[in-house]
């Protein structure tokens, strides 16, 4: 839990322009509520998974990953695992040039050791020219991240919607695009054509999106890969173990060992 005079900062627009705390261990934490920060967040994890989720969509935040939240926006945040992670909080006014929606971006050994020497000031320092100086690296390295597609954007149309949501929330479900577009009452011409103008992405492409969330979150967890790939509806765990690959380029077992290295 963070102390009362870190919270008192990191909901502050006044202070200094960069606050950080580290958060480590079982956090009893499944979903917050819907809430937003005065301040812009990068959340950057080495261990476990984080799901956030905005009224655009859900963003999949695995380790050695950090995610950006605009100052004001409206999310909710889900942890599975024991996490290991660092939080970094931008005021309103030095967030010029950062993205201006959520996303995910890839991070460097620059940034990593930056954000893990900016956790260990105390937040009612007062400033150096030490700090300032690595606050304007650490922006630098943040404007310049590369964002990752692992988003799973939402559609707006509410039959759309209705499909999205039974597809994340049952990822084992094989209804074919037939089936959806009738049981959403539309022809699958409307739904294929709707579907790619809101998302950008076909239903296929959105499901295997929603599915590798899922794996992962379910992962991280510690559950079997046989046990992952029958509920998210795989024939067989090579066949789930063939989509992974394609994803990320390495099998489950191999993925998960890549991302403990660091710790």
């Amino acid at each position: 839990m963070l102390d009362d005079v870190l919270h008192a900062f990191l909901e502050s627009a006044d202070g200094p322009p960069l606050v950080a705390y580290e958060a480590k261990g079982e956090i009893p934490l499944e979903e917050t509520g819907w809430h937003r920060h005065v301040r812009g967040q990068f959340f950057y994890v080495e261990r476990g998974l984080v799901i956030s989720r905005t009224e655009h969509g859900s963003w999949l935040l695995p380790p050695h990953r950090a995610g950006w939240m605009p100052p004001g926006e409206m999310h909710t945040v889900s942890i599975a695992g024991p996490i290991h992670a660092w939080g970094v909080f931008i005021a309103p006014c030095a967030v010029a040039g950062l993205p201006d929606r959520p996303c995910v971006v890839g991070v460097n050994d620059l940034f990593r050791a930056i954000v893990k020497r900016a956790a260990s000031w105390p937040p009612d320092a007062e400033s150096e020219p030490e700090k300032e100086r690595l606050l304007a690296v650490l922006l630098d390295e943040m404007r310049r991240a590369p964002v990752e597609q692992l988003h799973l954007p939402m559609p707006v149309d509410r039959r759309l919607r209705r499909i999205a949501m039974a597809m994340f929330e049952r990822p084992d479900d094989t209804r074919g695009i037939e089936e959806w577009a009738s049981w959403a009452g539309m022809s699958v011409r409307t739904l294929t054509r709707l579907f790619r103008q809101e998302t950008q992405c076909s239903v296929a492409q959105w499901r295997q999106q929603a599915r590798l969330t899922c794996a992962l979150e379910r992962l991280a967890e510690g559950e079997p890969v046989s046990v992952v790939a029958d509920a998210l509806g795989y024939a067989s765990p090579s066949a789930f173990v063939a989509m992974f690959r394609k994803a990320f380029g390495d099998s489950p077992g191999r993925y998960l060992a890549r991302q403990a290295i660091a710790l």
